[in-house]
């Protein structure tokens, strides 16, 4: 410090006694320059008013600075901290020649810092007008050997109390006598560099200050987004994936995932976020068995701990967690819990695979908060599932109570229809059969009758005036052979009558409450006598045309009364169906496409149901094979307006119906299709296209017991 500072005395006396040396245009320039040295500082001025970025300013500064004094050099030298190998390096730079250039140039070494960097902490100057005569240390005199300088001028800049660099003024070709002027100009510009260092780092503060709220606000937003989504969402594998997206980013990582446990405490990713040029490991590991986290249960997760790893080769892990973690291309990370209320259901983990990390606390806290909300969004869910769960079985429980009610209702509705129906098909039936049989008594005692009148007109040729005129009146000989007609069409009569008796009882079929076998054609049949009136014309509408297909049928084990019940409700709906659609055409449309119904039956195997009459094999007529599983399939069909897709999908549902209010009660179709499918095991189906009518197909599988009976 003494020799630097006899170096300096010299240094101020030599520029107090070194005008002969001075060039006289140089003389005349600063004679002359006290003007463009004020203009000069003020463009600095405006400068660092105007910006603070110290590259642009240090540049544009040297610049002016080299002109102004018409030197070869005027640089910038940027002072290293203590933990850096060379002292310094030339961060601006304006030179006359190119040949000088040294910009970027590190220079020295720490003991020259521990010579130099104490002095010009001081506010100390070096004025050098020629370095040869100058005794400086030996590392600080290669250094300016090194760039070539003969006169050197030297002054401090400070950053606040803090020495950061030197600002360098050099002549290169000769010795120069520094003026009092210049060094003053010199040091008042330095202060103003000074202080724009200062402003900077005040700047650079505020910048930091500024970045680490607007992270800290990017952080809460990020946990107030994934606190919403978990608000408004319930579905936990679109959550994981999104927040393990946003958090990834938010960290700058290069892998987010969330690890999901197993029973055994093994487990595997089901969610990721990885940045590209990593592989990804979701779907591409096998199960991950940990054997601490096996052991352990968990280990530290357990007791809703974090852990943060700066570099996985220096914090003492086992070879074998970190081979697994070289698996996963891990230098650093961090792992959280993730419990879903008292369980740790899994891990929520950061990694930086490019290189070690530092972690800090804000970071683990942020993941730890994420962490926690993942754990409230399981617990959520399952407890929404569970919510669910029951839903779903009151739900079933009151679709039940609907069926049953359905069921209840129409079985009481047709439990009436069929008490009414038998005790009037018993009421009817007596009575026919006393005239039925008194019918053949009749019939003989009425042919004795007439062969008597005629033995008395073959032997009594001349009856009684008497006689003949009531014969006349009378008219025996046409009642002679009108009365045999009488009595047989009486007959015919009361057979009809004891026909439609017996379809009322196969219709109620009251003696038959459990399975039995069955001819359903007679089931049909009943249902049609019963419908006949409705078949008939009737006011402004004309006859609907019934058309039979049936083909020879094997018994069929079923509830003879239920499968009536559907039949009727089918049969039904297709004739208000047709009714409703004449009322809406003219008498002329009427009569030019007649309304019908057309029934057909067919007996196929179980590989064959789905074959339509109309795309039915040559070889159908032959009967399948009674030791396979077949069933029959009725078929039902109208010619009316047909049913859109939207009302099909639902003609099904209990309660559902089209028909004005009053007129229906929903609840026909329902019950058939539960009659069919869930006691008889087989299928009720709908056909239908607006315009194209309607058809229904209703299969029922014959019992196996039916089918040997049958065949034996």
């Amino acid at each position: 410090m003494e020799r630097l500072l006899r170096v300096t005395a010299i240094e101020m006396d030599v520029s107090k006694r070194g005008g002969c040396l001075m060039k006289s245009h140089r003389r005349t320039a600063i004679a002359q320059g006290t003007t463009e040295q004020y203009t000069t500082l003020s463009r600095a001025i405006a400068r660092i008013r105007e910006s603070l970025d110290l590259e642009n300013l240090f540049q544009a500064t040297v610049t002016d600075l080299r002109h102004l004094l018409d030197v070869d050099r005027v640089a910038v030298f940027r002072l290293w901290p203590e933990d850096q190998g060379s002292w310094g390096q030339i961060i601006a730079e304006d030179v006359r020649s190119p040949a000088l250039a040294a910009l970027g140039t590190e220079l020295g070494d720490r003991s020259l810092a521990e010579d130099c960097n104490p002095y010009y902490h001081l506010g100390g100057i070096h004025v050098i007008p020629d370095l040869s005569q100058c005794p400086l240390p030996l590392h600080y005199q290669d250094c300016l050997t090194q760039l070539q300088v003969k006169s050197h001028l030297c002054i401090p800049l400070h950053q606040q109390d803090r020495l950061w660099g030197l600002l360098w003024v050099h002549q290169c070709c000769g010795k120069c006598p520094w003026e009092p002027s210049e060094i003053e100009f010199l040091r008042l510009m330095a202060s103003h560099l000074g202080l724009a260092l200062e402003w900077a780092e005040e700047q650079g503060k505020c910048q930091a200050q500024t970045s680490q709220l607007a992270q800290a606000a990017r952080r809460e937003r990020a946990l107030a987004t994934t606190i919403e989504k978990i608000r408004r969402s319930l579905d936990i594998h679109t959550l994981f994936q999104t927040t393990t997206q946003e958090v990834r980013q938010l960290l700058e990582a290069d892998r987010v995932g969330v690890y999901r446990f197993k029973p055994d405490w093994s487990g595997n990713f089901v969610a990721e976020a990885v940045s590209p040029g990593w592989n990804p490991l979701m779907g591409n590991l096998p199960d991950i068995a940990d054997t601490h986290l096996q052991e352990t249960q968990g280990g530290r997760y357990r007791e809703n701990q974090a852990l943060a790893v700066h570099d996985i080769y220096n914090v003492g892990h086992a070879q074998c967690h970190i081979e697994l973690l070289e698996t996963f291309q891990a230098k650093a990370y961090i792992i959280v819990p993730i419990l879903a209320g008292e369980t740790l259901w899994g891990l929520l983990a950061a990694y930086q695979n490019s290189g070690p990390r530092h972690w800090y606390e804000y970071e683990v806290e942020l993941l730890s908060q994420i962490g926690a909300q993942f754990g409230v969004a399981l617990h959520q869910a399952e407890l929404f599932e569970q919510l669910k769960h029951q839903k779903e079985e009151l739900s079933l429980t009151l679709h039940n109570l609907q069926q049953a009610q359905s069921q209840l209702v129409q079985s009481e509705k047709m439990a009436s229809l069929g008490q009414l129906v038998a005790g009037v098909a018993h009421e009817i039936n007596n009575p026919v059969n006393f005239i039925y049989g008194n019918l053949t008594h009749v019939t003989d005692y009425t042919r004795d009758l007439l062969e008597l009148v005629e033995q008395y007109q073959e032997h009594y040729p001349n009856p009684h005036e008497a006689i003949q005129e009531l014969s006349e009146t009378i008219e025996a000989d046409f009642l002679k052979e009108d009365l045999p007609k009488i009595l047989a069409s009486m007959k015919v009569g009361v057979e009809r009558i004891r026909g439609i008796v017996l379809s009322l009882r196969n219709f109620s079929r009251l003696d038959q409450s459990e399975k039995k076998q069955v001819n359903l054609h007679e089931g049909i049949d009943s249902t049609l006598l019963i419908l006949q009136h409705r078949l008939k014309s009737k006011g402004d509408r004309a006859a609907i045309h019934l058309i039979k297909e049936y083909e020879e049928l094997p018994l069929v084990e079923c509830y003879a009364a239920q499968i009536n019940q559907v039949f009727m409700n089918i049969l039904s709906n297709a004739i208000d169906a047709l009714e409703m659609s004449d009322r809406h055409r003219t008498p002329e449309e009427i009569r030019a496409n007649a309304s019908w119904i057309k029934i057909s039956s067919e007996w196929v195997e179980k590989d064959a149901s789905t074959i339509s009459l109309g795309d039915r094999p040559s070889n159908s007529h032959k009967k399948p094979d009674l030791t396979q599983e077949s069933s029959v399939v009725i078929r039902i069909g109208d010619n009316g307006p047909g049913i859109s897709d939207e009302v099909r999908s639902r003609i099904f549902d209990p309660f559902f119906t089209t028909k004005p209010v009053g007129s229906g009660t929903g609840l026909g179709l329902s019950i058939s299709y539960q009659i069919v499918v869930e006691k008889h095991g087989g299928s009720l189906t709908c056909l239908s296209q607006p315009g194209q009518g309607t058809e229904f197909r209703i299969e029922i599988p014959i019992q196996p017991l039916a089918m040997t009976s049958q065949a034996a």
